[in-house]
């Protein structure tokens, strides 16, 4: 798509917010009820594409994408009216008589970019939140997810005049079209190379942006830990999607006294979960494409894989693997692994632990794993992350009622639910000054009446 088509694009949806039609809340709830109700009738297809794209099975397409995002529609459907209305606040006495409220407003033209992981859900969850704002948007999925794409194409074009709700398709031209033209609001998720470019980008503008990046999150798991319960939602959390996932445990730093144990209880974890062999499971994803593939054969040092490590080239599968003696230098700790593959890393004391992960880029998420609640809290305090879990990984972000969001290098900004909302609105702070009274102590010439009740009122 050229950059003209772009634009003309974005002129029909300035002129459709410009008309007023999405600032009726009653306007917006419809669109989401309609969205919900073809979304529904297109379950199957949505599976489908989600098969052909990652290999995920139809039990992880619903629980991941799809019917996380009928979730988030179900709960804006039911709290978008009063997500959008005036909030009152105190007046102070200084401003007497008038009513103080802020105002939510949409943005106006909204674009979202969304990346291959999570197709269907990481598209139309902040969509979903843009919509219920009171926004117009132009969605563009991967090219790396086209089957995914496709789908969304169709249940967007079934449902929203262009002028609305638009899909663009396509690559790398289509990006940087996308980035060189006029948008209220640019909310992108990907990696932090790209998120950079965004906001590069979005400077010339001054264009305000939500970036959901990654990183290397960690999984502390401490002496006092239930090293089988840890283990099993370890394995889920890590191998879910075949590690595709940005919140996903990057590598876990264990104590030392633990390790063997842990690694034993990972590994009969991986074979309940996917069996003997995980390669003809075929509930078990793949790897999205070929250049993913040999970026990840690529970080494994096969002098460490303790487990796993098999490889099927044509189906693009990677078996999970865990790797132990890793240390800070080698080569996957060098970056977001982003696949099935588990680096074990081990620390003498928690208070190392914490140095340690601080002296590093700020996570996406962060987990601990402990039955000592001062572990917790001082890891919880201590540490700079997006968000996490005590006892478990991942389930953090699959709430419409918590925000969800990076920090430093894993991202600005936070989505979902009332959070959502807020992302893809401006407040207005205002004051509706009333002209029954008028008091006279801020205006010249000013005298020591004026002098002494503006400091017993501003103190």
């Amino acid at each position: 798509m050229r950059q003209e088509e772009i634009d003309e694009i974005i002129r029909k949806q300035r002129e459709f917010f410009e008309s007023g039609k999405t600032l009726d809340v009653e306007y917006r709830i419809n669109a989401l009820r309609h969205l919900r109700h073809i979304i529904a009738r297109h379950e199957k297809e949505i599976d489908e594409a989600l098969k052909k794209d990652l290999g995920k099975g139809p039990v992880e397409g619903y629980m991941c994408e799809t019917g996380m995002v009928l979730s988030e529609l179900s709960y804006m459907i039911k709290h978008t009216a009063a997500f959008a209305r005036e909030k009152n606040v105190i007046t102070p006495l200084a401003q007497f008589a008038s009513r103080s409220f802020v105002k939510p407003s949409p943005y106006g033209v909204t674009l979202i970019m969304s990346p291959w992981n999570y197709p269907f859900m990481l598209t139309l969850d902040p969509l979903v939140d843009a919509l219920a704002a009171g926004n117009t948007a132009v969605v563009k999925p991967s090219a790396y997810s086209p089957n995914t794409s496709e789908v969304i194409d169709k249940i967007i074009g079934e449902c929203f005049d262009p002028e609305y709700v638009a899909v663009v398709t396509g690559g790398r031209q289509e990006n940087g079209c996308l980035l060189k033209a006029d948008f209220d609001y640019i909310f992108f998720t990907g990696s932090q190379s790209v998120g950079r470019e965004v906001l590069k980008n979005a400077a010339d503008r001054l264009t305000p942006v939500t970036l959901e990046l990654g990183g290397k999150s960690p999984c502390i798991v401490d002496r006092t830990a239930n090293l089988k319960l840890a283990a099993k939602r370890i394995v889920f959390g890590k191998f879910l999607n075949c590690g595709q996932t940005c919140v996903a445990p990057d590598y876990i730093y264990c104590d030392e006294r633990i390790k063997d144990r842990l690694i034993e209880e990972i590994k009969t974890q991986i074979k309940r979960q996917f069996g003997d062999r995980p390669l003809l499971n075929g509930d078990y994803g793949k790897i999205i494409n070929e250049k993913h593939f040999n970026r990840l054969n690529g970080l494994m040092d096969r002098s460490k894989v303790v487990y796993g490590g098999s490889c099927d080239a044509d189906a693009l599968r990677i078996e999970p693997t865990i790797m132990d003696e890793v240390d800070w230098d080698d080569a996957v700790m060098g970056e977001e692994i982003f696949g099935p593959i588990l680096p074990v890393l081990t620390f003498k004391c928690l208070e190392d632990a914490v140095k340690k992960v601080n002296s590093r880029p700020h996570p996406l998420a962060l987990y601990i794993f402990s039955s000592d609640r001062r572990a917790v809290r001082y890891v919880l305090n201590r540490c700079q992350f997006g968000g996490g879990c005590v006892n478990d990984t991942i389930i953090h972000l699959a709430t419409s009622r918590m925000g969800f969001g990076g920090v430093g290098a894993s991202g600005m900004g936070a989505y979902h639910g009332k959070v959502g909302f807020d992302t893809f609105s401006h407040k207005k702070s205002i004051v509706d000054k009333k002209t029954w009274i008028d008091l006279p102590m801020r205006y010249q010439p000013y005298r020591q009446l004026n002098d002494t009740l503006i400091r017993m009122f501003l103190k």
